[in-house]
């Protein structure tokens, strides 16, 4: 199972010193952040896309790369890629870009977004935002998986003997899971296409996620990639910790009641009574966090939130040294322990590889100069037929 942090980018002022970061403050945070979750023995960093204030992470690959260059061993993944309003080419070309780069140490987290006035600012009219997502991900499943396209939809330009390049990193392209807070329609997506689940699981009680997650396992195993079990989940999560619960409630209770997201709304308590956010000792949040396969089975990816709503760098990284070096070594021992042996472990590009070739070698994309003309051979990505009448089997289909 990976363990990892995930970062929704704002810039929030410090209620407790009235600071503000900068842009370039938060920016170089980041990569501290992330290095340092890599140096505690965590196994993912994700950042958000956003295009508007209070956020700075326009640009996923380019800090993801940045990092990348600094990293050795961290899983690299976004907490969203706007499948609505980026060009599918670019992101097939971006992160394919970025998994060369990072040796395969890269993923993504597929969704709508959540600020609707990023839409117009693309071209896009957010009242088709999920027909854009249906669309624009499965020209995004096709480009990575077939090494001449010919495309033809309803949101962008034709395609005609197109190959985006680079290729995948040995002909395996990144694992993508797609998020949602509330549609079940992604969890659908998700399942289409044997693809990871992502729940956000901040805002809204377990029981919320446990419908959608539910969904997504059992339409997995209806479209034939395995057993609901088998079903690939991530889950995020929320924590504040110090030694004792009175400590880190006391020392969290100013960020909590000014964040932009929840900030005079309801208390401290009454929402860390309806959603998995968890603050306290370091063993309430593995009693609590251990306690989510109660709700939602077996799953892949735990990613935690710790470094918004004004918290200053050296309080997120006292988080990461607690999350590190007493949450997560206990919750693997926990998690593992009963863990059915036919459920999958999470993905990595290795162990894709692996399953693509077994012990042979990979296959080194080498796309002809002129494009024109199809490759030689079929790919063995070739998708799948689409079951009959899928929505996302029309859209593949184009």
């Amino acid at each position: 199972m990976q363990f990892g942090i995930f970062s929704v980018s704002d810039i929030t002022a410090d209620p407790t010193t009235g600071h503000t970061p900068s842009e370039a403050e938060k920016i170089r945070a980041s990569v501290t952040i992330a290095k340092h979750a890599e140096d505690v023995g965590l196994d993912v960093y994700a950042i958000g896309e956003h295009h508007n204030p209070p956020f700075w992470s326009s640009s996923p690959t380019t800090t993801l790369a940045y990092i990348a260059a600094q990293t050795e061993r961290l899983i690299l993944s976004t907490a969203t890629t706007l499948i609505t309003t980026n060009d599918p080419v670019k992101i097939a070309e971006d992160y394919a870009m970025l998994q060369h780069l990072s040796g395969g140490r890269v993923d993504l987290i597929m969704g709508r977004g959540n600020t609707g006035p990023v839409y117009p600012w693309f071209g896009k009219d957010i009242r088709q935002g999920l027909p854009l997502a249906i669309e624009n991900y499965a020209l995004l499943h096709k480009l990575w998986r077939e090494d001449v396209v010919d495309w033809e939809g309803k949101f962008r330009t034709p395609l005609q003997g197109f190959t985006s390049t680079p290729r995948p990193l040995d002909g395996v392209a990144p694992f993508v899971w797609h998020g949602s807070i509330r549609t079940p329609e992604i969890a659908e997506q998700a399942a289409y296409y044997g693809d990871g689940f992502f729940a956000n699981n901040i805002f809204w009680p377990k029981e919320h996620y446990q419908r959608l997650i539910d969904l997504y396992r059992q339409r997995f195993a209806h479209y034939g990639h395995g057993t609901p079990e088998q079903a690939i989940v991530g889950l995020g999560g929320q924590v504040f910790m110090s030694a004792n619960s009175q400590d880190a409630v006391r020392k969290f209770r100013p960020y909590f009641d000014n964040a932009p997201v929840y900030g005079h709304g309801p208390s401290l308590e009454d929402f860390s009574e309806m959603t998995p956010l968890t603050v306290g000792s370091p063993q309430q949040v593995i009693d609590r966090y251990a306690a989510m396969r109660e709700t939602f089975g077996d799953y892949q990816r735990q990613l935690f939130l710790i470094d918004h709503a004004g918290l200053p760098l050296k309080t997120v990284l006292e988080q990461l040294d607690i999350l590190g070096g007493e949450v997560v070594p206990v919750l693997r021992k926990e998690l593992a322990q009963g863990r059915g042996a036919a459920v999958p472990d999470a993905p990595t590009h290795a162990a894709r590889v692996r399953e693509v070739y077994g012990d042979g070698p990979a296959r080194e994309a080498r796309p002809r100069a002129n494009r024109g003309d199809n490759l030689s051979g079929p790919s063995p990505y070739q998708d799948a037929p689409a079951p009959a009448g899928s929505a996302f089997g029309v859209a593949a289909a184009r």
